[in-house]
């Protein structure tokens, strides 16, 4: 026993070599994701909040360090299982800040304005007029270079057309918007700092996507990870995605290679009228490592999940059959990236609602740190975070400060900036929440913060300049949340807890922030510079950018206020939610979590409601006929599915590197 827990103990020591070896690594990934993703149009390297690269990379080290082990049993192991964790969620902290995270559509954030500014739609009198100065370059032959690429850059090498970048052109805008970039992360440490012990400690939340991870690595610890990969359950699970994608590969390469498909078209299944018209467009997905993602979730949040994204379903339809057929024109100017019907508009009250309701729960704590903080309370001597709360929270009001000057000092309305910024961390933390514990690895909004303040507020809210410097900095961080490093952090502060020293892993994860910033910002404009986005398959990223600028210009030059619907449909959001938390709370019998409403109307969900489904399904199925023993037997196949996926979508990634394209194995 004390020989147990000696080696306990020295295992959740974390090395050095260890911190380096992920900082490194996830720099790595932030100067080859850019070329992969966007050049090669291969796997995403960084997708989701469960990305391929991190975890591809943790399976190898796993392996390799397993074997090394079994042969040098007199010596240190080259990684411990929970420096493995580690390194693993260093990797997956910088590959979100490497693509869709921040720089897929950075660059291009601060160009469009000038870029595409024309006689026909107006951009020189209504945005080019209230532009701050210094937020782009006004270097125009470098903003042209970006779109079509240095003179001769195809011939140069990568580190030559990083020297003939015009970096002065780029030095002003670059440490403005880093500056903004900073802030928000900083803040977004010091908040989850604040809350961890709330989440983690008190409310003892699951984490459904760390549970892989942390079992391989328990194995590797515990000398058992070569019967953790020999497991029969494991191994039957991994044949089903080495099969579909071998052959689904190999077709994309060679046509003449059957397919099995991953896709199916249920739309025209369903009628274009009545009950079931919600339904006309209906996809179903098959994506095995998010069967065993849904599989490890809770019934109650994963049953949510797939129950209210049909009920919205059915939700179009009984309007129509009452008689509203409700006008898209009703939604007014909006940001939001998939909101394309008024009633999807109830997630802005269910928001502000859920916001509510996770503050109030950790309302004992919150004050107890508010006291703490100003000195009226001494400090209680047991501490699970990082490092002293009232850091965190002095810490969390001076970047908060720092943004509100940020963006004052730019011209924004100090009420403006307050709200939005308010709004942005607001919907930042309700995503984080509903990312860690739904054990959603792809996550997207309805929503974005600027249509609930619209929705709210009215649109004198973002006149002028106010709306030009929301919509750019929403563009940046707070809109497309498919890899966001909030929910990130809060996986690294649950690995981080009970290993030392607490500093030095801090300290990596800070450094990793930073460095992964810098490679990821590099990899981008030198991609761009060589090639000119106009040559890069960029449709997605130019047509969100360009339409951002073009509803701030329809805020500055045509305003127009949402319908009542809107009101509506928010006030019915809010009232649905408070009904949900309230039953959540107070009935333990209660079948339905308040998660799943928040997801309903998410393109996520469009793509993952199959995913639920199967693996509620398959969870309930194990409980009622074989009780806790199966369902930890049965477990293991599907571990065997996300192992399996995430293998053979590392392997071909591997091949779309010396390709002119790339097989796809997860969603983009």
């Amino acid at each position: 026993m004390v020989e147990q827990a000696g080696m306990n103990k020295e295992n959740n020591v974390i090395r050095l070599r260890g911190i380096i070896t992920g900082l490194l690594l996830a720099v790595g990934i932030c100067l080859l994701t850019p070329f992969n993703n966007v050049y090669n149009q291969a796997t995403p390297l960084g997708g989701g909040h469960f990305p391929l690269a991190p975890f591809f990379t943790f399976l190898l080290l796993t392996i390799i360090t397993g074997v090394l082990a079994k042969f040098l049993r007199n010596r240190s192991m080259l990684f411990t299982g929970n420096e493995l964790l580690i390194i693993w969620i260093e990797m997956v902290i910088g590959s979100g800040i490497a693509y869709t995270g921040l720089v897929r559509t950075l660059l291009l954030n601060l160009t469009t304005p000038i870029h595409y500014a024309s006689v026909g739609n107006q951009w020189q009198e209504s945005l080019l007029s209230v532009l701050p100065q210094g937020i782009t370059p006004t270097d125009t032959s470098a903003i042209e270079m970006l779109y079509t690429g240095l003179p001769g850059g195809r011939n140069m090498d990568w580190l030559e057309v990083a020297r003939s970048i015009p970096w002065q052109a780029w030095s002003t805008p670059l440490l403005l918007w880093g500056a903004f970039i900073l802030l928000s992360y900083c803040f977004m440490l010091f908040l989850i700092n604040i809350l961890s012990r709330q989440w983690i400690h008190n409310e003892r939340i699951n984490f459904p996507l760390l549970r892989v991870p942390e079992m391989m690595s328990k194995s590797l610890d515990e000398g058992k990870i070569g019967a953790f990969f020999s497991n029969r359950y494991l191994l039957g699970g991994l044949l089903i995605p080495i099969t579909l994608h071998l052959l689904n590969g190999l077709h994309f390469y060679y046509p003449s290679v059957p397919q099995i498909s991953t896709l199916i078209l249920a739309g025209p299944y369903f009628p274009d009228h009545g009950i079931f018209s919600g339904f006309h467009k209906l996809k179903i997905y098959i994506y095995p490592a998010f069967i065993g993602f849904a599989f490890l979730t809770s019934r109650q949040i994963s049953f949510s999940f797939w129950f209210f994204f049909v009920l919205g379903g059915f939700l179009f339809g009984i309007l129509h059959l009452l008689g509203y057929s409700i006008p898209s024109s009703e939604l007014g100017i909006t940001f939001g990236p998939t909101l394309a019907r008024p009633e999807e508009t109830q997630m802005i009250g269910a928001y502000g609602v859920f916001f509510v309701f996770l503050v109030w729960l950790a309302r004992t704590h919150l004050i107890e740190v508010t006291k703490e903080s100003l000195f009226l309370a001494k400090p209680q001597s047991s501490r699970t975070e990082w490092f002293d709360v009232r850091l965190s929270f002095w810490g969390a009001a001076l970047c908060f400060c720092g943004l509100l000057y940020w963006a004052v000092s730019l011209g924004m309305n100090l009420l403006t900036a307050f709200l939005f910024f308010s709004a942005a961390f607001m919907i930042m933390l309700v995503s984080t929440r509903i990312i860690c514990q739904g054990g959603l690895a792809y996550f997207t909004l309805t929503a974005a913060p600027m249509d609930g303040l619209i929705a709210l507020g009215g649109i004198k809210l973002f006149s002028g300049v106010n709306g030009l410097l929301a919509g750019m900095s929403q563009k940046v961080l707070f809109v497309d949340l498919r890899e966001s490093l909030m929910p990130s952090l809060l996986h690294s502060r649950k690995l981080s807890h009970g290993r030392i020293p607490g500093i030095l892993i801090f300290s990596g994860f800070f450094f990793t922030i930073l460095a992964s910033l810098f490679a990821s910002l590099l990899a981008i404009m030198t991609l761009y510079y060589r090639y000119g986005t106009r040559e890069l398959q960029l449709e997605w990223a130019s047509r969100t950018t360009v339409t951002v600028f073009e509803n701030v210009h329809r805020l500055i030059t045509a305003p127009v206020e949402t319908g009542s619907w809107i009101t509506i449909f928010a006030i019915a959001g809010a009232i649905i939610m408070l009904i949900l938390v309230v039953c959540y709370h107070r009935f333990y019998w209660w079948p339905i979590h308040p998660l799943g409403y928040l997801t309903a109307y998410s393109s996520a969900m469009r793509i993952l409601w199959v995913s639920f489904f199967i693996g509620w399904a398959c969870n309930a199925v194990c409980m009622r006929y074989g009780g806790v023993s199966l369902l930890k037997k049965v477990q293991f196949f599907f571990i065997g599915l996300i192992i399996g996926d995430f293998l053979m979508g590392g392997g071909w990634a591997i091949v779309g590197l010396f390709t002119d394209s790339g097989y796809q194995v997860l969603p983009d």
